[in-house]
């Protein structure tokens, strides 16, 4: 199972994201949890200074776009 997050404030590009990367996992016939992630510091620790970001299993993938849900499969296969 992998662990999916979702760093940012809560923004329309963190939410587009959000539904991609679920999207995504979902056509992959993954199985995951998502957690979207706000807290300002913890984004930080996490080394991400442009949101939105995804997290894959503890490990940045991107963060300041919003990628296709294709891209996003690319990703997490």
């Amino acid at each position: 199972m992998k662990t999916l997050q979702i760093l940012g404030p809560g923004c329309a590009n963190c939410v587009r994201l959000a539904h991609n990367t679920e999207a995504a996992a979902k056509e992959l016939g993954m199985e995951f949890t998502m957690e979207k992630v706000t807290d300002f510091q913890a984004i930080v620790r996490a080394g991400v200074m442009k949101t939105p970001a995804l997290v894959v299993d503890g490990q940045v993938k991107l963060y300041g776009r919003v990628p296709s849900v294709e891209e996003i499969k690319t990703i997490l296969a």
